[in-house]
């Protein structure tokens, strides 16, 4: 739209819904106020307002040159309870959910699509396997198999006196011990269930303004895997006039996105299911190796039934998962009753009964050497492996399709980050296994020849903390080099930087080298995340060839590092060195992911610190792991949503929406939810935005430069700033050319802003007497610019009458 022919400013009503970003922030600080109050909403989310601006809208003079301010907080959906800080202890399932969407784009794959949804959720029910394993290689075969089967072990922990078998008590037989300490896993279980219940309850359950009714028609009708491809590139197609070409839309504008009730409904089905299979395979698979060697055919039998009940279940598991993935073209308010509550209720039945049937009375059983943990992790960790091989394999096959140079390690970023979540979840496991194992055999090593009481967790554990040493010398040389560049980048930015601050602008002041090295060098840190990537790939695949050699020598020697390198010369203390080494370290990341949670609990100033984690995690639903932190996101954006409706419907008037950091992403989220009339009365300030340099690289199938296009489209204006010394945000990289006529901005250039100056002034001048200081990611609502864009974007928007008359019911709110 040209200056001439551009709507007049007008004196309706116009309203600034600020979103603040990462870490949380208080309404008082983004209004600029100490006296607020809250206008809708609750102790979670709220809209806040001075408390003079509360019924601005009666009185629209008072604001005809600028507009209402109206802050938006959610920091406590994801920082606000300090209980909520143990989630850290699930980060590997948080970490999996993250890989699912980072499926590269691609144009009529779906099956391709389809595919790459099912083995992340596969990966991601795996790690849910792992964990139960690693509870059930604490509690059955290192605490009621090994300990409680020795006298040396349990003869100095009085608590086991009761199992112990040297007692010759009832609960001395291994199979009643193994059913008593069943307990501990199976209580991790029920309390990931409950979490996930609950959280399901608070946060899926969130209802979009906008959408189709509820889904019911047919079931393969209404299923759009992972956001498949509907149109181009796998995004949706808004209609459109013929005469128009139609905007590629983000799958994130679907009725359905953002409710995601009936997917995470049925995956906390299925793997609570198999968490509790897990706990009666290992009650169970005990006594029944023991029952094929005896000459009981009664009791031979009913391990034979049950152990083929268990696999059964188990495929019942693997098809729920498998069979489908998100509805998100509809708002789908359906539950599969048949899995979401017959699957648990039929592995509890069968955990009963493995219970019942290891506590059968075996006079002449008696516990040694260890339960077969070793080909249970063996299998688990090949699993893994053989499904992020898979995964990269429809990860590459959909990037070639549609290549994009900034698209993150060509469209293997979900593999690599899938690969990451495994390693997690393995150090964590590990580290428990093995800190319970040194402390149960207390003075002796387990594992290693006379120096231990009982034989220890499985070998294939202390192979992997020894390869722990060898991954972060591997990665030494990587971060050595970065660490290179990055002092070369600084010292060829610092000529460039005195000439933007000294290119005839009068009174900046003398050079100073100190201060030029200094703005140099934030921008060149700034830089860093540019290559974040390359950091990931080389951790992932050194990761995947280091796990592949541990297993490899687990499964060769069958014996720990220490020992497979007996009388080998320097490989001996070598070996044993990195055993050593990995151990701590393993046992070190345990304490302190542990230690982090309880600082957190009780420390608000940690607890927001790691409330950032969540935030950038925690923005994509549930899709692959239900026991993953929850979305904040399902309840922000449909708040963002019915907000613009409800306020535009009501009076008429204009909103900028502005959004910095992670606040833009829910900006931007919203706003592909609005309708298309309300979306045309809304413009979008983002600021310190990750939209394009994290979001758009690393999830280009949700946030690529084709649905940024779109976005650009559908807006009346969008505008964009940005600094080089900001380390998040940076340019959306959208060409004002590419914009077909008629987006609503008069500088037919770009959505991006040119980079503003950090800091404002290089040195002291009249205005600026005392040194400003390098801001990067903070205070864009302090420089002069962010007050002039955002004026400017509310002179374009023209306000409508209102669809509702005053006292009518419709959607209007507060």
């Amino acid at each position: 739209m040209s200056p001439a022919t551009r709507a007049p400013r007008s004196g309706g009503p116009a309203l600034e819904l600020l979103v603040h970003g990462v870490g949380g922030a208080t309404p008082q600080d983004m209004l600029g106020d100490p006296r607020t109050v809250r206008m809708t909403g609750d102790e979670k989310a709220a809209v806040y307002r001075r408390t003079d601006d509360a019924r601005a809208e009666s009185d629209p003079d008072a604001y005809r040159d600028r507009p209402i301010p109206e802050a938006y907080c959610w920091s406590n959906l994801t920082s606000g309870n300090g209980a909520r800080a143990l989630w850290l202890l699930l980060l590997p399932f948080m970490v999996v959910n993250l890989a699912h969407w980072m499926r590269p784009r691609a144009a009529g794959m779906r099956r391709t699509t389809r595919f790459y949804g099912a083995l992340v959720r596969l990966v991601a029910l795996s790690l849910t396997v792992l964990l139960t394993a690693a509870a059930c290689e604490v509690a059955l075969d290192l605490l009621a198999w090994q300990c409680a089967g020795s006298a040396a072990c349990s003869g100095e922990r009085s608590w086991l006196g009761f199992m112990s078998a040297a007692q010759g008590g009832w609960w001395s037989q291994p199979g009643r011990r193994l059913a008593l300490a069943s307990a501990v896993p199976a209580a991790l279980v029920g309390l990931l269930w409950y979490l996930s219940n609950r959280t399901w309850s608070a946060y899926e359950a969130q209802r979009p303004p906008t959408g189709e009714a509820d889904g019911d028609g047919d079931d393969d009708e209404d299923e759009v895997e992972d956001g498949a491809a509907v149109g181009d590139d796998g995004d949706a197609v808004q209609a459109a006039a013929p005469a128009e070409a139609p905007p590629v839309r983000s799958a994130l504008g679907r009725p359905g996105f953002w409710y995601g009730r009936r997917l995470v409904a049925r995956l906390r089905a299925a793997h609570t299911a198999a968490g509790i299979l897990t706990v009666a395979a290992a009650v169970a698979g005990a006594a029944a190796r023991h029952d094929r060697a005896a000459q009981d055919a009664l009791l031979k039998t009913c391990g034979v039934l049950l152990e083929g009940a268990l696999v059964a279940g188990a495929a019942a598991v693997l098809w729920v998962v498998c069979h489908r993935g998100r509805s998100e073209r509809r708002v789908d308010a359906r539950l599969d009753r048949a899995a979401v509550r017959g699957l648990p209720g039929a592995a509890l039945v069968l955990l009963a009964l493995s219970l019942l049937y290891a506590s059968w009375s075996r006079p002449g059983w008696a516990s040694s050497a260890t339960l077969p943990g070793e080909v249970t992790f063996r299998v688990i960790v090949l699993a893994q492996g053989g499904l992020v091989v898979t995964l990269a394999l429809a990860a590459w096959l959909l990037h070639r399709r549609a290549r994009h140079p900034r698209t993150v390690l060509y469209g293997l970023a979900g593999p690599a980050v899938a690969m990451l979540a495994c390693a997690l979840g393995g150090v964590m496991t590990g580290g428990v296994a093995q800190r319970v194992a040194d402390w149960i055999d207390g003075p002796g090593t387990p594992g290693m020849d006379g120096e231990g009481a009982i034989p220890g967790p499985p070998v294939l554990l202390s192979w992997q903390a020894s390869v722990i040493p060898v991954l972060l010398a591997v990665l030494l040389v990587p971060a050595l080099v970065l660490v290179a560049r990055t002092w070369l980048a600084a010292r060829r930015l610092a000529p460039r930087v005195e000439a933007e601050y000294f290119d005839g602008t009068p009174g900046e002041g003398r050079r100073d080298a100190v201060r030029t090295r200094r703005i140099a060098s934030t921008r060149a840190r700034a830089a860093l995340t540019d290559v974040a990537p390359l950091m990931v790939g080389v951790v992932s695949g050194a990761t995947l060839l280091l796990g592949a050699g541990a297993v490899g020598g687990s499964w060769l020697t069958g014996e720990v590092p220490g020992r497979s390198f007996a009388d080998g010369g320097l490989a001996e203390p070598a070996a044993r060195a990195a055993q050593a080494m990995g151990s701590w370290l393993v046992g070190f990341g345990f304490v302190l992911f542990v230690t982090m949670g309880r600082r957190a609990y009780r420390d608000a100033s940690a607890r927001r610190t790691i409330g950032i984690l969540w935030d950038v995690g925690t923005f994509w639903p549930r899709a692959a792991h239900p026991f993953a932190p929850p979305c904040y996101a399902e309840r922000a954006v449909p708040d963002l949503t019915w907000r613009m409706c409800t306020w535009t419907e009501r009076t008429g008037g204009r909103l900028v929406i502005s959004g910095h950091s992670q606040g833009s992403v829910l900006a931007a989220a919203a706003v592909w939810q609005l309708p298309t009339a309300t979306r045309r009365r809304v413009a979008l300030l983002t600021y310190g935005s990750p939209l394009e340099r994290l979001y758009g690289r690393w999830f280009p199938a949700y946030f690529g430069p084709k649905a940024l296009l779109g976005l650009s489209r559908e807006l009346d204006c969008w505008r964009n700033l940005w600094r080089r010394t900001d380390p998040i945000g940076g340019p959306m990289l959208i060409a004002g050319e590419q914009i077909h006529a008629g987006a609503g901005c008069d500088d037919p250039t770009d959505v991006d802003r040119d980079a503003l100056k950090d800091p404002v002034v290089y040195g002291r001048t009249q205005r600026h007497p005392l040194p400003e200081p390098i801001l990067g990611h903070s205070g864009y609502q302090a420089d002069p610019m962010f007050a002039e864009e955002r004026a400017a974007l509310l002179d374009r928007l023209t306000p409508t009458v209102p669809r509702q008359a005053q006292g009518s019911s419709g959607r209007s709110s507060a």
